[in-house]
C-alpha cells in the first residue's frame, strides 16, 4: 500500500492523493492549484500520473480546489467512476462548468495582452463540454453506505459538516499479497461544527491511518455570536457611509450562510433595509440546489423547508445571472451589498467589482473565509496597499474587514478536538490542505497531546508505504 501526494501538501489548493493497492490506482480528489498564474496553469495543465491509468477517482466534495481539474482528469483519458455524494455531484454540475466559462473569459482577456507583447497564448484546461462529459462518469451514494470501488478497497462517506454534500472519506483495504486490512481516513475539509445550515462533522472509528487538513492550525476563529455583532457593526456603518460593501464569498455554502445571517439581522432589526445583489450565476444556481437536498441541513433549516419558508430569500434580495445586470452595478452609488464569487478573488465577477471600487474609501470588503497564500484576497487579506488586477496596479483605499467565524474550515481547537473524537490506533497521520505554518502549528500541538505518534507534514511529490 503507497500513497504519493500530488497536490495541497505544503499548500491548501489542489487537493490530489493517489492511492495503490493491489495492482491499482486510486485517486482522492482532483483539485485545481491556485497562485501565480504562470505556475498554476502548468500545475494544472500536466498531472504527475497517468489519468489512463487510474482505476478510480474519489471526490471528498464541491469546491474547485478538490473538484476542479477532473474535466482537464477526463479529457485526457481517465475513463472510470468519480465516486461521490449525490449533493457534490449535482453542485459540480454547476460549479466545473463555471469553471470551464470563467477560464475562457480570463484568458481570452489575458491573451489580448500576451498576443500584444508577442508572448505564447494559453488555452483553458477544459472547456464547458469536457465538464459536462465529465458528470458523466459520476456514481453516487449517500453517507454510511460502505461501496466497492475497486479490488480490496471499499468506500464509505461520512458527513464533512464543511458544505453540502461534503464527506470525509473512509477506505477499507485489504492487501491481496499480504492478507493485511487497513481503515484509512481521508478527512476532506473538516467543518467547524454549529452551522447555521449543516450538520455537525462526523466521527470515524478505528482508523489506522490519517490523511487530515490542517488549513487553520495554530489559528483560531471568532465565536457564531459574535460574528453576528461584527457584521452589524460592519453592515451599520456602510449604510452610514452610503459605501458599498463587496463580500468574496464561494459560491456554494458560504454564500447561502450569508443570506441567512442577514436574514436574521433584517428580521433582528439589527440593519435597517439594505439591498443585497448576489451577483453570481453559479451562486444562484447552487441555491438551488441547496434546496433539492434537505438531507444536508440541520434540524432548524430543515423545518423550514419544510414549513415552505425560504432561508435563503428576504425583501431587497436581487439574485443576478446576467452579465448586463453585473455591469449594471458599476455606475449605482451606495449603499448596497454585493455577494460575488471567487472567495479568493482569483476569477469570477467580484474582480471586476474590486477593480472598480477597491480604490474608494468609501468602499468595504468583507471576507468570510479563506484566501490560499499569494491570491488576490490574501494579498487584500494582508494589507498591501497596491495590487494588480488584471495585469494592472491598483491602489487599495477600501476598509478591509475579516470576519473568519464564517469560515467553512475548523479551527486550530476545533481540529485537535476533530482529532481526538476520531477514534483507533491512528499509527500514521499526513497533514495535507495547509500552509507551513499551520501545517507546523498543528504538527506542534498534535504531538505535544499525543507524544510517540508519527505526525508527518506532507510533501508534494511525496510517496510513503504504509506499514
Amino acid at each position: 500500500m503507497k500513497i504519493t501526494f500530488h497536490g495541497a501538501a505544503g499548500t491548501t489548493t489542489g487537493s490530489q492523493h493517489l492511492i495503490e493497492i493491489n495492482g491499482q490506482r486510486i485517486l482522492l480528489d482532483c483539485g485545481l492549484y491556485q497562485g501565480h498564474r504562470g505556475e498554476a496553469y502548468d500545475i494544472n495543465k500536466h498531472f504527475p500520473f497517468n489519468p489512463a491509468e487510474l482505476n478510480a477517482v474519489i471526490l471528498s466534495h464541491a469546491h474547485i480546489d478538490h473538484s476542479g481539474n477532473l474535466p482537464n482528469l477526463t479529457r485526457q483519458g481517465y475513463r472510470g467512476n468519480i465516486y461521490a455524494t449525490p449533493a457534490t455531484r449535482d453542485l459540480c454540475q454547476v460549479m466545473l462548468a463555471d469553471s470551464a466559462k470563467i477560464q475562457t473569459a480570463d484568458i481570452e482577456y489575458v491573451n489580448k495582452k500576451r498576443g500584444r507583447e508577442g508572448l505564447p497564448l494559453y488555452t483553458p484546461l477544459y472547456t464547458p463540454i469536457d465538464a459536462e462529459k465529465c458528470l458523466r462518469q459520476f456514481v453516487t451514494f449517500d453517507y454510511h453506505r460502505p461501496m466497492p470501488v475497486a479490488d480490496g478497497v471499499e468506500v464509505t462517506f461520512i458527513d464533512a459538516g464543511h458544505i453540502l454534500g461534503a464527506a470525509q472519506v473512509i477506505l477499507d483495504l485489504h492487501d491481496r499479497a499480504t492478507g493485511s486490512k487497513k481503515r484509512l481516513l481521508f478527512s476532506g475539509d473538516i467543518g467547524r461544527g454549529r452551522n447555521d445550515l449543516l450538520r455537525d462533522p462526523e466521527h470515524a472509528t478505528d482508523v489506522d491511518t490519517l490523511i487530515m487538513e490542517s488549513t487553520y492550525g495554530g489559528r483560531e476563529h471568532e465565536m457564531a455570536t459574535d460574528s453576528r455583532e461584527r457584521l452589524c457593526e460592519i453592515l451599520r456603518r456602510a449604510l452610514q457611509d452610503q459605501g458599498k460593501v463587496l463580500i468574496p464569498a464561494f459560491a456554494v455554502e458560504r454564500t447561502q450562510q450569508l443570506l441567512y445571517a442577514i436574514h436574521e439581522l433584517l428580521e433582528s432589526g439589527c440593519i435597517s433595509d439594505i439591498p443585497v445583489y448576489v451577483d453570481s450565476p453559479l451562486a444562484v444556481s447552487a441555491t438551488e440546489i441547496f434546496r433539492l437536498h434537505p438531507e444536508g441541513f440541520n434540524n432548524t433549516v430543515y423545518q423550514f423547508l419544510f414549513e415552505k419558508r425560504d432561508p435563503f430569500g428576504f425583501d431587497g434580495l436581487h439574485l443576478l445571472r446576467s452579465a448586463q445586470d453585473s455591469k449594471s452595478l458599476n455606475g449605482r452609488q451606495g449603499p448596497f451589498i454585493i455577494i460575488s464569487a471567487s472567495g479568493m478573488c482569483e476569477a469570477g465577477r467580484i474582480v471586476h467589482h474590486l477593480k472598480n471600487n477597491v480604490s474608494d474609501p468609501r468602499t468595504t470588503v468583507l471576507f468570510v473565509g479563506y484566501c490560499a497564500e499569494n491570491t488576490l484576497g490574501w494579498k487584500l487579506r494582508e494589507g498591501h496597499r497596491e495590487v494588480n488586477i488584471f495585469g494592472e496596479p491598483v491602489k487599495v483605499r477600501a476598509h478591509i474587514e475579516i470576519l473568519d467565524s464564517f469560515s467553512g474550515h475548523a479551527d486550530h481547537s476545533e481540529l485537535c478536538d476533530w482529532f481526538r473524537r476520531t477514534t483507533g490506533p491512528k499509527k500514521e497521520v499526513f497533514l495535507v490542505h495547509g500552509e507551513p505554518l499551520r501545517s507546523l502549528a498543528l504538527q506542534a500541538a498534535l504531538m505535544e497531546d499525543y507524544p510517540g505518534k508519527a505526525i508527518t507534514i506532507a510533501k508534494r511529490g511525496q510517496s510513503v508505504e504504509l506499514s
